[in-house]
């Protein structure tokens, strides 16, 4: 199979494929005039369900399909400014350039590694993001396994099942921020699983671990290590947890280590260099459709090809191995990843990376400065603060609500700018919501901790730190 590489000089095309709208235009059904999309500035309602059904040809008495596209396409631009409160990165103009693609059905089926019996697959542009990652994550080419898959959960899927195939018996551990397909992944696998406790930073709490560790001496640890919790952003130490695992007497061949890094994969390589095959992990996932931006969900997984024997098996059908869990995979988004990569480059992620950080903490800043319950973990881009008491809001905003906390993700499309609305649109509705200062906001101590509280119990020690 011939091989990509990433050139340095790399540069987009800015010229429009044929028969495709330039960005921020769009074709109406006759192929005729052009409408340009505007972002309002002013809050715009969340959609509703278009309660849309199928119609044989000829008795659709409604709107013809390239209305009802063209109203759902317009909706969506309306929305791009208000999308603060999930991990995708919708901040890229690479579609224009791609969209040719979508008239071929692309299948990459099978083993990235070896060549497809058909033509119509991706694996060579596949083979050339996983390599990219492997050397982001120092693991030589020779040594390594992965896959592009359909995003982190699968990737998250398919390292724990790597863990659970070289030890039947080993139990998973994994704290009780991490992301919920783990806990799924015991389930489907019948694994015995310990939920360990998390700190008030999200963070894993070590000794509990350390407790469950000694208490299942007898048996294999498969611990997921999570490099950014999905709420708080919290990134458990692997050196810590390397350490308690010598401490508790696991030898390197009674333990298997995942990482979940679905959305900091793409941070902490550029900040403090954290993830590295260098230590004996087995396995790390991310979700390329978060910081990177995809229009499809996707991610990589990347483990060790010492480990894949052990679910490798031979398929006539394909004339190929498989030890994937999908089978069948989109062979598109390779396309769109090695695309991506290549036009931004490591300079590139460095400066979307300082940027999401500066943005973090401006808006962190600007909310304690407000008088506003606020966290910001360290190396994370994920800020904490007080929900809010308004559903309307909530879903204006499209935040993502646990208990007494709300959570923005400052990703690279997010501006100061939307950062400043969105502010200014809380400040004024708490106003209301609390009545001038009448009312109190509520105490989340227990949720973030005493030291970001800023209700009127910790307000003096808030403000004074």
């Amino acid at each position: 199979m011939g091989s990509l590489s990433f050139e340095k000089d790399f540069e987009p095309s800015a010229i429009t494929p044929r028969g495709l709208a330039p960005p921020g235009l769009i074709v109406n059904g006759d192929f005729g005039e052009m409408m340009r999309l505007k972002v309002s500035s002013t809050p715009t309602t969340p959609r509703k369900n278009l309660n849309l059904s199928v119609t044989e040809p000829g008795k659709n008495d409604g709107p013809s399909l390239d209305c009802t596209l063209m109203n759902y396409i317009d909706t969506l631009t309306q929305r791009i400014n208000y999308h603060i409160g999930y991990p995708v990165n919708i901040c890229y103009e690479h579609y224009a350039n791609l969209a040719p693609l979508l008239q071929f059905h692309l299948n990459n089926c099978g083993d990235p590694f070896l060549q497809n019996t058909v033509d119509f697959h991706s694996k060579d542009f596949e083979v050339a993001v996983l390599n990219w990652f492997a050397d982001l994550w120092e693991i030589e080419r020779d040594q390594y396994w992965g896959y592009v898959t359909n995003g982190g959960t699968e990737g998250n899927l398919h390292g724990i099942l790597v863990g659970r195939e070289l030890f039947p018996d080993g139990i998973l551990y994994a704290s009780k921020d991490s992301h919920y397909s783990v806990a799924k992944a015991a389930m489907m696998y019948r694994m015995d699983f310990e939920n360990i406790n998390a700190s008030i930073n999200g963070e894993i709490d070590y000794s509990d671990l350390k407790v469950k560790l000694l208490q299942n001496k007898g048996k294999p640890a498969i611990i997921n290590v999570t490099i950014g919790t999905t709420f708080k952003g919290a990134v458990d130490d692997l050196d810590v947890i390397l350490q308690i695992l010598e401490e508790c007497g696991y030898t390197r061949d009674q333990f298997y280590i995942h990482c979940d890094a679905a959305l900091n994969g793409l941070i902490i390589p550029f900040i403090k260099n954290m993830i590295t095959f260098k230590k004996p992990i087995g396995s790390v996932t991310i979700s390329g459709h978060k910081f990177l931006g995809c229009p499809m969900p996707c991610g990589v997984q990347i483990t060790r090809k010492s480990y894949i024997n052990n679910l490798s098996r031979r398929v006539e059908y394909i004339a190929s191995v498989d030890a994937t869990i999908s089978g069948s995979r989109n062979g598109l988004t390779p396309i769109f990843l090695w695309y991506s990569i290549s036009a931004k480059g490591q300079i590139g992620f460095q400066k979307d990376v300082k940027r999401c950080f500066d943005n973090a903490k401006y808006l962190k800043d600007r909310l304690q400065q407000a008088g506003i319950s606020v966290m910001l973990n360290e190396l994370s881009i994920i800020v904490v603060l007080e929900r809010p008491r308004d559903h309307e809001f909530v879903r204006r905003w499209q935040l993502s609500c646990v208990r007494d906390m709300a959570h923005v993700i400052v990703m690279p499309g997010i501006t100061r700018e939307t950062l400043d609305g969105f502010i200014n649109d809380l400040l004024q509705q708490r106003k209301k919501w609390y009545q001038d200062g009448r009312i109190s906001p509520p105490c989340v101590a227990n949720d973030i901790g005493a030291q970001n509280c800023a209700c009127s119990y910790h307000k003096i020690d808030y403000i004074i730190a």
